[in-house]
């Protein structure tokens, strides 16, 4: 991946008359040509072209240069007799079986063997004369590869050629040029023309020549205006590494994750980075001091580069901001790179294609994944696609083992470059110790319709050849590899029969990870937004342990936390920004519609589990019945751990833009303390009716049915926790198994209690919901919920479908009724 950077105006490129003359001519500059000339200078340099005379006038910095055109290298075959030579090899391939690596080694040799016209060779020498002039003498640039077939909204090729890096001088810059033409005929970019159909002879290139923006001492990376793994396209997702940005591609290095919002971005005052993932970054790609044709090497990151994010928030706003933008103007999603300039500080963009994969997507069909029974999880990275698949493990160390990968194995290796397409067409999965989601087996997975988990750091040193192994995708942003062939269910799901209901059906939520998964479900909200989760599973620390932090006692313990904070001078705001930022992506998923966040709901023996919970929690014979939900968050033994969460809130809506968000209060005893709670939020910034603040409270306790209409005065609406309503109705523990038998949401003296407080609730004009598992689980309690008049039921993802359906039906059959 080249960095490049823009040059001043203080020369210019040798004179081209007419748009006639510039078709013919042997170079280009880059602001002279545009989307429409492919066929002149390829896909990249086209686009490129595109960005410099059109975005950068709207604020995108896009490198100039100029493109060595399609007609050079036309010329440069006509001069050298190749033209005759390549056709009659690749007849040779078809008909009389030579293999695709012979064929291509003797291609490149030809080409490479090939000496420049003497016209050719004078346009690029002066056209180089003239780049070194306005870039005020700079000579390093980077020759990239630009193919007629490239770059295309439904194929990316990407890695298909070769580009060059830290070229310096005339010559160098010939010899880079003719490499790159040689490398239309890499044996990964002959087979990858041959599945999509390309007439290789049709296939021509240009090679583009631009400054490098020195990002070996700065930062580079990709970035997609779409959600690569959902398709959801109201995000920008960007990957950051330390030096030059091949390693992102090449899968060689795990790189920090961001998301953005894009609706959002508009306000300049927000902040709707929704996910921010340090990743490990253990080498960086910078400039080699010797004049080897590599030109480059990697070199260890340092800890400090390791532990820290690339990107400032400010940076990856910028960033987004001209994702979408281009994405604008382009009017697809796009893929594209950016790099910082180490000396200046300056971010480019240096190149932009189409997305392929999730933009030809057809809408409103996709499959789910779930799993019903699994083996131990053995490895964790990030997911790539959707699907769940079980085979056996094959590692691979090097293409030279091709032939012996059998069909259909998993393939796990260290990572994966274009070489290796032709054994991940075997894969029927892949695991991969490195790289992140816009890494090579990443991109190449998605367009095969391969799931993968890539930078899992251990796959190669943890399974072994033959092992029986799960790759699971299905389970959010985050991929796992279970021991054993594990059972799980595929549903085809068709969003286009969907019926229309009055009730509305919202979602249940708790991970952050899987939000992004649902997005075209037609739902109304999430209903339930579970904050335990993110405080659980992300954060893993008691709050309280973070606010009390010097106090800790036990010194393993404070040694845990003080590294899962490291990098935070202030431990209480590790708390406050995982929290927030797990909340946001939910929100983000259904913005602008309501997402109803219940504020922390452990028992004491479940805060207890997190990191230093031990120290702050009592003990409790039943702690169901205990110091839980409301009657913590005034409590001087919590009360500094409530604010964390209500700054989380307070940030989520105030600066990162989401006032979506409504505040849930979970087990609220009486009116008393929905007065005590309603206080202590307004003193931590979170006031009712403020900054248009909606908070409701969880109908589960009988006080709560009994005293709605005091209830109704102090919150916007209410929402039936049918378990716990169930549990204290039929005095039946549900975690119960002796008792199993007697809970059941379905029983009168629920269903009464049930219908009583719908019709309080709407005496006095409040909303009032039902998020459980009961209409998920019993259609026939779902029509009873619809005859009862409540205004919204809120269910899992995976049974949205049937609920809204059964929803329908109910209607319908009660509008019958009544007529």
């Amino acid at each position: 991946m080249e960095r490049l950077a823009r040059g001043g105006a203080s020369a210019t490129f040798p004179a081209v008359s007419t748009k006639a003359a510039l078709k013919s001519a042997y170079v280009a500059p880059l602001e002279d040509v545009g989307a429409a000339d492919i066929g002149f200078v390829g896909g990249k340099n086209a686009s490129l072209g595109e960005m410099i005379s059109v975005l950068a006038k709207a604020g995108v910095p896009v490198p100039q240069g100029f493109a060595i055109t399609v007609p050079a290298y036309r010329a440069f075959l006509k001069a050298n007799g190749l033209e005759e030579r390549i056709q009659a090899a690749l007849g040779d391939m078809k008909h009389a079986r030579v293999p695709v690596a012979e064929t291509g080694l003797n291609i490149r040799r030809m080409i490479e063997a090939g000496k420049w016209p003497d016209d050719v060779a004078a346009a690029v020498r002066e056209a180089c004369a003239a780049l070194k002039a306005r870039a005020g003498g700079r000579a390093d640039v980077a020759v990239r590869s630009s193919a007629t077939a490239e770059d295309l909204p439904d194929a990316s090729f990407a890695g298909q050629q070769d580009s060059f890096l830290n070229v310096s001088g005339d010559d160098a810059v010939l010899d880079a040029a003719r490499k790159c033409f040689a490398s239309l005929f890499t044996d990964r970019a002959i087979s990858y023309r041959d599945q999509k159909g390309f007439d290789h002879t049709k296939v021509a290139l240009s090679a583009g020549v631009q400054l490098m923006v020195r990002a070996a001492n700065g930062g580079s990376g990709v970035m997609f205006s779409i959600d690569t793994e959902t398709g959801f396209d109201r995000v920008v997702l960007i990957n950051a590494v330390w030096g030059l940005g091949e390693n992102v591609v090449r899968g060689l290095v795990d790189p920090d994750e961001y998301v953005v919002y894009k609706p959002l971005l508009d306000e300049e005052q927000l902040v709707p980075i929704i996910e921010k993932r340090l990743g490990a970054k253990a080498i960086k790609m910078i400039y080699a001091r010797t004049s080897d044709e590599s030109r480059t090497r990697n070199v260890p990151t340092s800890k400090v580069e390791q532990s820290s994010f690339v990107l400032s928030d400010a940076e990856i706003l910028k960033l987004a901001r001209w994702a979408k933008a281009i994405e604008v103007h382009y009017g697809r999603a796009m893929d594209m790179e950016w790099a910082r300039d180490g000396e200046t500080g300056e971010l480019w963009i240096v190149q932009a294609r189409p997305e392929t994969v999730q933009s030809q997507r057809r809408r409103g069909l996709f499959k789910t994944y779930s799993l019903k029974e699994k083996g131990r999880k053995v490895l964790t990275g990030l997911a790539v696609g959707d699907a769940i698949v079980s085979g056996m493990v094959r590692i691979v160390r090097s293409t030279s083992e091709i032939e012996s990968f059998p069909e259909g194995a998993i393939l796990v290796a260290e990572n994966t470059d274009p070489d290796w397409v032709p054994i991940m067409k075997r894969a029927s999965a892949i695991v991969t110790d490195h790289g992140g989601r816009t890494s090579h087996a990443a991109i190449v997975s998605r367009e095969m319709g391969l799931p993968a988990v890539v930078g899992t750091r251990t796959a190669t040193h943890v399974l072994h050849d033959d092992q029986e192994i799960t790759v699971s995708c299905g389970e959010g942003s985050d991929g796992f590899v279970y021991d054993g062939i594990a059972n799980f269910e595929v549903k085809d799901i068709d969003l286009g029969s969907v019926p229309e209901t009055r009730t509305k059906v919202m979602l249940n939520m708790a991970n952050p990870a899987a939000a992004l998964q649902w997005w075209q479900l037609p739902a109304d909200g999430i209903g339930l937004a579970r904050m335990e989760f993110i405080i659980n599973n992300v954060i893993k620390v008691h709050p309280m342990a973070l606010v009390r932090f010097d106090s800790l006692q036990d010194q393993k313990v404070r040694e845990q936390i003080a590294e899962l904070t490291r990098g935070y001078d202030d431990k209480s705001e590790y708390f406050v920004e995982l929290l927030a930022r797990g909340i946001a992506k939910i929100a983000a998923s259904q913005h602008p519609r309501p997402v109803v966040v219940r504020m922390s709901d452990f028992k004491t023996n479940e805060y207890a589990n997190l990191l230093g919970g031990r120290q702050f929690e009592p003990h409790e014979e039943n702690p169901m019945l205990g110091f839980r939900g409301a009657s913590r968050y005034y409590s001087p033994r919590y009360r500094d751990g409530f604010a964390l969460e209500c700054r989380a809130i307070k940030r989520v809506r105030e600066k990162m833009g989401f006032t979506n968000v409504i505040v849930m209060i979970p087990f609220c005893r009486t009116p008393q303390e929905a007065d005590r709670v309603l206080e202590t939020m307004a003193q931590h910034g979170l006031e009712r009716h403020t900054n248009g603040l909606e908070v409701y409270v969880m109908c589960e306790l009988p006080s709560n049915v009994v005293l709605a209409e005091q209830f109704a005065r102090r919150f916007d609406g209410f929402s039936i926790g049918s378990n716990d309503l169930t549990q204290l109705v039929l005095g039946v523990d549900r975690d119960s198994e002796v008792l199993a038998e007697h809970f059941d949401e379905r029983h009168e003296a629920v269903t009464r209690t049930i219908r009583t407080v719908i019709d309080a609730a709407h005496t006095v004009g409040t909303r009032i919901a039902l998020c459980g598992q009961a209409p998920s689980d019993y259609p026939e309690f779902a029509e009873f919920l619809v005859e009862a008049g409540i205004d919204a039921i809120s269910v899992s993802p995976d049974s949205f479908l049937s609920v809204k359906r059964t929803v329908a039906e109910a209607e319908a059959k009660y509008k019958k009724k009544r007529a």
